[in-house]
């Protein structure tokens, strides 16, 4: 008997028991969707952590003024103004090797006002390697140059949420913005950066030359003169070790500020590199976790499979008992229940796809997790689909196959 024959047999078989055949698919197709949904939630997070990776930009280490100490009582990183622009200034100079740019910062809050609105918002005093250092693109006019720096120049860049929130869908490039009733014209919008990994909503900032943040927006007399900042970031150069260049960078500051051994460090560095991998890590292995679980479904779909098939082999003994008597060799039996079972598992799988696609896209829609679907996870999946039938409808078919003709055709 050819195999074209034998094939025909075998989906006739099924067409013939549809019930049956539907029950065997149903732990495939609640497997296979498991899996398509739990690997695009896994990959939709990994996905939203590698993005809050780029905005935060690559190869950063953040630089913090040193914490106080009053009766006991430790205040938070910056309280003491213990790093200046000349530190950030000088890790560029002293290590031009290891460091691409280093952009000192001073932070404020307050209200934004344009004509009759406003809106509470964070903003820095920044030099123009900020953008550089954040990897921050201008989405409308222009950044903020070293000449308005100089000048204490009244200028800002606003970020999308400041924007909407001002001007709605109108271009605020040349509108003049309040800030502690200082009049600063705005020259541009910052591209979209969304929110940080701690939920912070990155694009609601406004950003305006250093000297101007220091000497008309804080009016800070002290700072003025000791040039102080609350932090300051560093970029690290691409290829080059970045715990390397931080322990270089820290070994300077404390020569810089005159710290003996064993002193404690008067300012605070973080390597954003570090937290970052480890996030990513952690979103990697929750991905592999939530797709392992749902593989035990494809499991029990499996067994499922094996069950079923050994259940029909058993009420069909007489049917193969007659094949056998008409000229079927064993390997035609082994053969049709292995392409019953192959079939199954095949079917089940592509209807497990669309079911877990659409269940993907309601979790997506309705508990607003971000999802990504992959290619790769709905070929992987179908092929375990088809390595589940195959294996878990051996052992039936084998045993068909070995079936003595003259006992299955006794057999009542």
């Amino acid at each position: 008997m050819n195999f074209l024959a034998t094939l025909r047999i075998a989906l006739n078989a099924l067409r013939v028991n549809k019930l049956r055949s539907a029950l065997t698919m149903l732990g495939i197709i609640i497997g296979v969707g498991a899996v398509i949904v739990m690997i695009a939630v896994g990959s939709g997070a990994q996905a939203k952590v590698e993005a809050q990776i780029r905005s935060l930009g690559a190869n950063l280490i953040m630089v913090f003024s040193a914490s106080a100490t009053f009766t006991g009582a430790r205040s938070g990183a910056g309280s003491l103004q213990t790093i200046s622009e000349d530190d950030a200034y000088a890790i560029a100079r002293e290590l031009p090797d290891e460091i691409q740019t280093t952009a000192p910062a001073l932070r404020g809050s307050g209200q934004v006002v344009a004509g009759n609105a406003n809106w509470s918002a964070t903003f820095y005093g920044v030099t123009p390697e900020y953008f550089e250092a954040r990897e921050w693109q201008i989405a409308e006019g222009r950044g903020i140059e070293q000449v308005e720096v100089n000048s204490a120049a009244k200028v800002a860049v606003i970020g999308l949420t400041v924007a909407r929130n001002l001007y709605g869908d109108s271009s605020p490039i040349d509108q003049i913005i309040r800030i502690r009733k200082v009049p600063l014209t705005i020259v541009g919008v910052l591209e979209r950066k969304g929110q940080s990994m701690s939920g912070q909503d990155q694009d609601d900032i406004v950003l305006l030359p250093i000297s101007t943040a220091r000497k008309r927006v804080l009016g800070a007399t002290a700072l003025a003169k000791s040039r102080s900042v609350g932090s300051f970031t560093v970029k690290v150069r691409q290829g080059v070790e970045i715990k390397e260049a931080e322990e270089k960078m820290r070994d300077l500051l404390r020569q810089r500020h005159r710290l003996q051994p064993g002193q404690e460090d008067d300012f605070n560095v973080r390597n954003l590199s570090e937290i970052l991998q480890a996030q990513e890590a952690s979103s990697r292995v929750l991905a592999i976790l939530l797709a392992a679980v749902a593989s035990v479904s494809l499991l029990v779909g499996g067994i499922g499979i094996m069950n079923i098939m050994l259940v029909s082999v058993t009420e069909r003994t007489r049917e193969i008992g007659l094949r056998r008597a008409v000229g079927a060799r064993s390997l035609d039996i082994l053969q049709q229940f292995l392409i019953e079972a192959i079939t199954l598992s095949l079917i089940g799988g592509l209807i497990g796809i669309l079911l877990g696609s659409l269940g993907a896209h309601l979790v997506g829609e309705f508990a607003g997790w971000p999802i990504k679907l992959s290619p790769y996870a709905t070929l992987m999946a179908v092929s375990f689909a088809a390595a589940i039938g195959i294996f878990f409808g051996y052992y039936p078919a084998r045993q068909a196959a070995r079936m003595s003709p003259i006992d299955a055709l006794r057999h009542e």
